[in-house]
Order: C-alpha cells, then structure tokens, then sequence
C-alpha cells in the first residue's frame, strides 16, 4: 500500500518545481535601465545580476542606457568627455531585447 502512495506521490508534479518555472517564466529585466548611478534609472541589484542586450540583432557591451519600449538605447560616443567629465552619449533607435545572462542561454527575452 506505501508503495502505491510512493508511485503517485513521484509521478505528481512537485508544487515547489511548478512555481520555480512559472516564476522564471516571468523573469525580465525592467523596460528601462541605466548604468550611470545620478540616473533615476540605475539599479545596482539589476546591474549585478547581468543583464545582455540584443541591439538591431547584435548583442552589445557597450550600452550605457537603454529603454524596451521606445526603441533606443545609448552608447558613448568616443572618448569626448562633457563639461563635467562625464561621457558624452548619443541616442540611437532600433528594436531593443533584454535578458539576464544568469538565467543561461535559453533566459526569456523582453522586447517590444
């Protein structure tokens, strides 16, 4: 009798797996971001974490911000410093993909 409850005890989804996938399912990193701490758009713990962008079909490095739902993102341009020694950046528009790099290669994407 035990081992006809063990039988379908194994063969029941588990309640904590079910959640586990439904909550990474949901997984997205925020519609906008920024690497500059002044910005109102800075998060350390989200930045920590890792989050990969897809720009125009090409994974960059070299985003200082970005924004899903408008279609932009923002990359230094060059070496030229503003007034206040702070990088100079220009804003360029394209379709924008954001994913954590710590969910592995098949992390889901936000995109808009």
């Amino acid at each position: 009798m035990t081992d006809e409850i063990d039988i379908t005890l194994a063969d029941a989804p588990s309640e904590t797996g079910a959640a586990t996938k439904a909550s990474n399912a949901n997984d997205f990193p925020p519609d906008r971001l920024s690497v500059n701490p002044r910005n109102e758009h800075f998060d350390q713990d989200v930045l920590q974490r890792g989050v990969g962008i897809r720009f125009k079909g090409n994974q960059r490095r070299d985003i200082e911000e970005y924004s899903i739902s408008e279609g932009w993102v923002r990359v230094q341009a060059g070496k030229t410093m503003d007034r206040k020694g702070n990088p100079l950046t220009i804003k360029l528009n394209g379709p924008v993909e954001a994913w954590y790099e710590d969910l592995g290669d098949d992390a889901p994407v936000a995109k808009a």
